[in-house]
């Protein structure tokens, strides 16, 4: 491949932060008009290595070539400007705004002094339509589904004219079809001479649509390869040197106690919509109780029900019995429901605060954590020391904050915390998204593992083979309310995204 040929090229890349080596003299060339996929575990060195490319940080030391000219990016504005754009795993869209607004926020397109929307609706309609992405630019973000805001995502860097796209964890959150409609889209701008380059840990995807693979490992690539050259078992074993787990779970462990019961759960958001619609279930212990539903479903409202986050207009939660629909949240902490939230970042971690104060969050008011009124130092850094050898958690010591470990280790921590607390009931809400293999399988066993010894759990899940591995019952929530329960051994992917998007749903009611 000649400079003429390729889009990015890093040589000898080297990054450190305090403690942690993240890049170490890594080397990647991407093709023009190619789809190009970055593979590896946890604190493998991707993320970083992204961001220096869109300007987000520099490389302590190193080259980054852009279409064959050496760049010294100081912000992504300047990396914009050079053509590169980046979607994150997290979309950062206002929903209180249409999908215009979005899009031309921060770049606004002028005619004289003012905003030439006009103009600016005109463009997303040609991208759209060119690129396979219609969608109404006055429709407000709010009212999108998890595909569509992606697609908002994607239009929002064409708009701003980059040719190079970095995707980072692009089909974290998408159903089968939508996960088909976006490959579909990436298909069509890298055939217009787009190129895109993905993180992803869905191997299976990554061989289905990219055409060359860049695997890294310790902060190193330690491969690269194309599609027809390796499967998944082999892709799985050159990033962490195992085989690709699966979610498989054995024999039945499901006992006749009930461990929590919902029954009759309503709540009605501030716009009026009904957000959960009669909602009842139970879960018993040794059962895993699974929910697939489109992100925007209900599912938040009803962790945040379950926890006494918000108040819900009706129904009851009951836990062993004993109605617990007028507990906090602290108290229903206490009384042992443990949880895994959806979000680590913005519900999970204080990113600024050490890894023995996180472990502590939830649990502060008991051992051993305090010692009487007091907080108990000794005890809450020798349980984090705890958690952090058991579930492998990757870091310097005790005191780095939690910003300073990797997304994986990052959830590592949180389920580890939660576990070692030996809840009751366990509500775990995405609790493998965003990382790799290797933590995966970990988090399955553990989960695996508590089923067998009669943990109650309920999982909320986007990765649909991880619900239909896991689960011993499977519900399906569409609009608020609970539209099927699926038998496990018997339901496809497919037919999950179907009563997922109401497709099925419609066609029972005809």
């Amino acid at each position: 491949m000649t400079d003429n040929d390729r889009a990015v090229e890093l040589i000898d890349i080297t990054k450190t932060f305090p403690g942690v080596l993240a890049n170490d003299r890594v080397n990647l060339s991407v093709g023009l008009g190619e789809i190009h996929a970055i593979v590896g575990e946890n604190g493998a060195g991707k993320s970083t290595l992204m961001n220096m490319l869109y300007g987000m940080m520099a490389p302590d030391s190193g080259e980054i070539r852009v279409r064959g000219e050496v760049e010294h990016f100081r912000s992504p504005k300047d990396a914009i400007g050079h053509g590169i754009g980046m979607v994150h795993q997290h979309f950062m869209l206002a929903d209180n705004l249409t999908v215009l607004e979005n899009i031309v926020l921060g770049f606004e397109p002028k005619s004289g002094v003012q905003i030439d929307f006009a103009g600016a609706t005109a463009k997303i309609v040609e991208l759209g339509g060119r690129y396979g992405m219609t969608i109404d630019p006055d429709t407000l973000v709010e009212h999108l589904s998890v595909g569509q805001r992606q697609r908002v995502e994607i239009l929002k860097v064409l708009f701003r004219g980059a040719n190079i796209l970095i995707l980072d964890e692009p089909t974290a959150v998408l159903v089968p079809q939508e996960v088909d409609e976006l490959f579909e889209n990436l298909k069509i701008l890298r055939d217009d001479g787009v190129t895109l380059i993905f993180i992803s840990h869905k191997l299976d995807e990554v061989l289905s649509v990219a055409d060359a693979i860049t695997v890294m490992r310790g902060g190193r690539t330690v491969a690269s390869v194309t599609p027809d050259e390796v499967d998944a078992k082999q892709l799985a074993e050159l990033m962490v040197g195992s085989e690709l787990p699966t979610p498989e779970t054995s024999a039945s462990t499901v006992t006749d106690t009930v461990a929590m019961r919902v029954e009759g759960l309503t709540y009605t958001g501030r716009d009026g919509r009904v957000l959960l619609d009669d909602v009842s279930f139970q879960i018993r212990n040794g059962e895993i109780v699974g929910i697939a539903g489109v992100e925007g479903n209900g599912q938040s409202e009803l962790i945040d029900a379950l926890m006494g986050v918000i108040e819900p207009d009706s129904g009851t939660i009951e836990l062993a019995g004993q109605d617990i629909s007028q507990y906090g949240t602290m108290q229903r902490h206490e009384a042992g429901i443990g949880i895994i939230p959806e979000d680590r970042h913005r519900q999970g971690l204080l990113l600024s605060a050490p890894l023995w104060e996180n472990v502590m969050l939830g649990h502060q008011s008991q051992p051993p954590f305090v010692k009487g009124p007091f907080i108990d130092m000794k005890g809450a850094r020798s349980a984090t020391e705890a958690v952090v050898d058991r579930f492998n958690v990757k870091t310097p010591n005790i005191n780095v904050p939690a910003l300073a470990l990797s997304g994986g280790n990052q959830q590592k921590l949180i389920v580890g915390k939660e576990m070692m607390a030996e809840p009751n009931v366990l509500i775990a809400a995405h609790p493998t998204r965003g990382i790799d293999v290797g933590a995966q399988a970990a988090i399955w066993d553990e989960l695996r593992d508590a089923r067998r010894d009669g943990l109650a759990t309920l999982l909320i899940s986007a990765d649909l083979d991880e619900l239909i591995g896991l689960s011993d019952t499977l519900l399906v929530m569409f609009e608020g309310e609970i539209v099927a329960s699926l038998d496990p051994a018997e339901v496809t992917p497919e037919i999950l995204g179907s009563y997922m998007t109401g497709v099925a749903v419609e066609e029972k009611a005809s």
